[in-house]
């Protein structure tokens, strides 16, 4: 791929965080042969010297000091982080309501994709699930009589709604005709809401934990703060493996890291030329060909997975929820890939939403902070790093579930697994 003789408009970089990731200068042998030895190396070290489970999940932790705790679980703070995401979330709907359908000129498309998309994604690292504090369908909630019995939750309900909610928003993203369009985010978001404040007033607050797209979306990348809450309600520093090894074994686990990872890997794919010439010649459209790609990706990474937990419900009948015991693995690699991916996108068209919204007019994107060979080194060091550490994740889950002497065996499939997940995703940088 060439560079382009004119640089994408927000519209383009709204709609394909990865850029041109083409034009980087990578060279395919070391991109492979560095990923793959880093993985052998690991997966090798940990079969030698790691031979017990070492993570206590929700046990662990170093307590903050208490002057700490009563902060931030103190009435007011939480109060006030409410207001904030409710008076963020009423800027954005003013501008769709209100601003020009024009991404250059409106700042709702990049709060949208960028702020609130890929923004969740440092604040949750650092700070934890973070958008259960900030979520303004919570303070609408909280303003509306309450029923005197909430309903249960279904049983089995788990995260599904969720997962649905966030293929939902990247079919919007990475597959919609116009996703940058005020109407496209103005439905999507009433959709969101209408299906929140509903749920909610059936079930209770406990409904936006299960169905928000992106209050799950940020619970899941808060298992990778090093900040946490310990099984007594504790406020904690922690190694984030420990909160990785707590993630919750919820019927709709799989199938929303599955989202979060065959929609990256398409928004990836979607940035190659013949995939956009296929797109613009197809009989079915642009849309529905783009759709079929999309939901084709998801289905890929989910057949991968789902033949590696078969292996290993055929290599120990002792496994008795194999799809859900190791889906906590794949949360580092799905971190890895929204970095990669994400943020060329969030460092550009971040600062030039926040000059938008303050009223700065046909505001420009600063030019990206790294250069190409940097930036390839950041892209393929976030996408190595995070198979590695799903490595080490799913090598102490072995341990612990597996006998002895098959543990180190048992994760040939899931070895197997992450190698095919970090080919395909250097792949997606170079093709």
């Amino acid at each position: 791929m060439t560079p382009a003789a004119h640089p994408p408009t927000p519209a383009q970089l709204l709609a394909h965080g990865i850029g041109s990731q083409h034009d980087l200068p990578l060279s395919p042998f070391y991109a492979y042969a560095g990923a793959f030895a880093a993985l052998f190396v690991s997966f090798l070290a940990l079969g030698l010297l790691w031979p017990t489970s070492r993570f206590r999940g929700d046990r662990a932790g170093r307590p903050l000091p208490a002057a700490v705790q009563r902060l931030a679980d103190a009435p007011a703070t939480r109060t006030a982080l409410r207001l904030v995401g409710a008076a963020a979330a009423t800027a954005v709907l003013l501008h769709l309501l209100l601003g020009p359908d024009d991404p250059e000129r409106n700042p709702a498309p990049g709060a949208v994709y960028v702020l609130l998309w890929v923004g969740l994604v440092p604040a949750s690292l650092l700070l934890g699930p973070v958008w259960r504090l900030l979520n303004p369908l919570r303070a609408v909630h909280a303003l509306l009589p309450a029923p005197r019995t909430p309903r249960p939750l279904p049983a089995g309900l788990g995260i599904r709604p969720a997962a649905a909610g966030l293929l939902l928003f990247a079919w919007l993203e990475l597959a919609a005709p116009d996703p940058a369009s005020t109407t496209t985010l103005l439905t999507f978001l009433a959709v969101l809401t209408a299906t929140g404040l509903l749920g909610a007033a059936r079930h209770g607050p406990d409904w936006f934990a299960h169905a928000d797209p992106f209050e799950v979306y940020s619970a899941l990348l808060g298992r990778l703060s090093p900040l946490g809450r310990r099984a007594d309600g504790r406020l904690v520093l922690r190694s984030p493996f420990h909160s990785l090894d707590s993630t919750p074994q919820l019927p709709g686990l799989v199938a929303t890291v599955c989202v979060l990872l065959g929609s990256t890997a398409y928004d990836g794919f979607s940035d190659n030329p013949r995939w956009s010439t296929a797109l613009q010649t197809s009989p079915l459209g642009p849309t529905a060909t783009a759709t079929l790609g999309l939901l084709a990706a998801i289905a890929l990474v989910a057949a991968l997975y789902g033949l590696c937990a078969g292996t290993l419900r055929l290599m120990s009948r002792a496994l008795t929820s194999p799809l859900t015991s190791f889906a906590h693995s794949l949360l580092p690699i799905a971190l890895g890939y929204l970095v990669a991916h994400y943020f060329t996108l969030f460092v550009t068209e971040g600062p030039r939403t926040v000059m938008l919204a303050a009223g700065t007019d046909n505001a420009s994107a600063p030019a990206p902070p790294l250069a190409p060979g940097a930036l390839a080194a950041l892209q393929v060091g976030a996408i190595v790093t995070g198979h590695v550490l799903g490595v080490v994740a799913a090598h102490d889950r072995a341990v612990r579930l597996f006998p002895p002497a098959r543990a180190v065996a048992g994760q040939l499939p899931l070895f197997a697994l992450m190698i095919a997940y970090t080919l395909g995703g250097i792949g997606l940088l170079i093709a």
